[in-house]
């Protein structure tokens, strides 16, 4: 009776743990569900005749994010956008008594590429300065909307592909032609055929370039007025306007479908295409591209390295040295990989690829700077002792007998490994690519040294062979995380997009960790009947 009681205790005790984790890491996702999620819910727009204790009275427009009584005066947080031209667009302001509100319903919300949003009211809009006139004149808006950024999209797809490609045929072209003439084979057959392909090349640039430029200017014709509270008219172009609503005019079917719109915006746009400043596109992009790469990585090292303490190596001094050396490998502080990773792979490694295959480029580095695949080496080396430790102890786990039945049925040592041991202990594989994941794609201290960056030019895969390019800088989730809430200057507007951002990297590592393990429990019940 004493042992059943002591046990009733344990397993209250264990369950109120799980139920404390589970409770804990519920409030973490509901936070930042809360507190992300609703930025992108069209808040209304208050206008608001202060009167405030010292001075004369004041109008505002925008969105009111507190408002609470203070003895005899209120105090209100009010957003009022319009930085480029009235900032700063946060504001806090003190009326004497509740200061007098509306909400005009023909008061419109402009979401830019830069300066944050602008509020006031649609006067007119115009191209090549002169007025267009419609009925419908929000329909006439959102309908040159569309067009405009299909224009932009087109300009987007000329400069960073056929431009991008002709640069990568041009340059190649001078390799060879250098090539040539450094072995002294550059003929004049040689170098007709060089002078004709450059030509060709780059009357098709030149062709492209003229596309480029007409599509930006068709782009820059269409522009809006915008009057804003203190009856000032500012002149924006469309090209700079990614979206624009009614928030005190909308139904709830609006407003949930605005809600939507912008949530895919925030995931799929991209800064370096000309969207938003808020897209999170080549964050996330960067993220799970140097998951994958890091986890081709660590797995085969961290197998072979677990399948060679645990089947050849034995019980003697070196295999104990070597345990205790992995156990330590995973208490090093993240931050000293990154600057192993800079000193030993970026400057040592990198340096020397570019002394031996890129000689032509320096001084300019093309390997010897942080980039993708050096981050992505640096996080290997970081989870491979979790991997080791995972692998391991899923060999440990599979019956000697097995091994003793296959050598007895006239396998090889080598053949029982691979088609009876190494199948078993996949489950155990994958335990560790999840708990190496988990912990990579969260890492943001060494990646600040071996190739992640606020802003990269290009991502790291596009049209241009070898389409994988391991060599550029890329952005990732957990820096832009870090970034927006400590490098912002304007904390108060990147609030809510740090809070969305930290959701999606939860959402992407339970998404990765989940697909692994779908597939491990798959495996498990494949090879559960052999252990038995």
């Amino acid at each position: 009776m004493k042992a059943m009681r002591q046990n009733d205790r344990w397993r209250w005790l264990t369950a109120g743990a799980v139920a404390v984790c589970l409770l804990a890491f519920t409030l973490l996702i509901g936070l930042l569900g809360w507190q992300g999620v609703r930025a992108f819910w069209p808040q209304p727009v208050d206008q608001y005749l202060f009167q405030p204790p010292e001075g004369a009275a004041l109008m505002v427009l925008g969105e009111t994010l507190q408002k609470q009584p203070q003895g005899e005066q209120w105090r209100y947080v009010v957003k009022t956008g319009n930085r480029d031209f009235a900032a700063p667009d946060f504001r806090v302001l003190y009326s004497q008594g509740a200061a007098k509100t509306r909400r005009p319903a023909d008061a419109i919300v402009l979401q830019r590429r830069s300066g944050g949003n602008a509020y006031g009211w649609l006067i007119e809009l115009r191209e090549d300065n002169e007025v267009l006139t419609a009925r419908d004149r929000d329909g006439l808006l959102h309908q040159r909307l569309v067009q405009v950024h299909e224009t932009l999209r087109q300009a987007s797809h000329i400069r960073r592909v056929k431009m991008a490609r002709l640069n990568a045929q041009l340059e190649s072209l001078q390799q060879q032609a250098d090539e040539q003439q450094r072995r002294g084979t550059f003929t004049l057959q040689e170098q007709s055929e060089f002078d004709a392909n450059s030509v060709a090349l780059q009357r098709s640039f030149s062709m492209l370039a003229q596309q480029l430029t007409h599509l930006q200017h068709e782009s820059q014709r269409d522009t809006l007025v915008l009057r804003d509270v203190q009856g000032q008219d500012h002149i924006i172009p469309l090209a700079q306007v990614v979206d624009a609503w009614y928030p005190n005019a909308m139904s709830l079917g609006q407003k949930i479908r605005h809600f939507f719109s912008q949530i895919w915006q925030f995931v799929s746009d991209s800064p370096i295409s000309g969207g938003g400043e808020s897209g999170a596109f080549p964050a996330i992009f960067g993220t799970v591209l140097m998951v994958l790469l890091m986890s081709v990585i660590v797995m085969p090292l961290g197998v072979i390295a677990a399948v060679w303490l645990h089947e050849y190596a034995g019980r003697n001094a070196l295999t104990r040295l070597v345990r205790i050396a992995v156990v330590n490998l995973a208490g090093v502080p993240s931050i000293v990989y990154g600057v192993f990773g800079l000193g030993f792979f970026v400057w040592l490694i990198g340096g020397t690829l570019d002394q031996l295959f890129f000689s032509r480029s320096l001084p300019n580095p093309t390997f010897g700077t942080p980039g993708l695949l050096w981050a992505a080496l640096t996080l290997a080396l970081l989870t491979l002792p979790v991997v080791i430790v995972a692998t391991e102890e899923g060999l440990s786990r599979i019956p000697d007998n097995l091994r003793q039945g296959s050598l007895a049925l006239g396998a090889t040592q080598a053949e029982t490994l691979w088609r009876v041991v190494l199948p078993l202990a996949v489950p155990a594989m994958l335990t560790g690519l999840i708990l190496a994941v988990a912990r990579a794609a969260g890492e943001t201290a060494p990646l600040m040294l071996v190739g992640v960056v606020k802003m990269a030019p290009e991502l790291p895969v596009d049209a241009v062979f070898p389409y994988l390019h391991l060599d550029r800088k890329f952005m990732h989730l957990g820096f832009q995380i870090y970034d927006l809430a400590f490098q912002s200057p304007n904390i108060d507007a990147d609030r809510p997009l740090v809070y969305a951002t930290a959701l999606l990297l939860v959402v992407i590592i339970l998404s990765l960790n989940l697909l692994a393990m779908a597939l491990r429990h798959r495996l498990r019940e494949r090879y559960r009947l052999m252990t038995h």
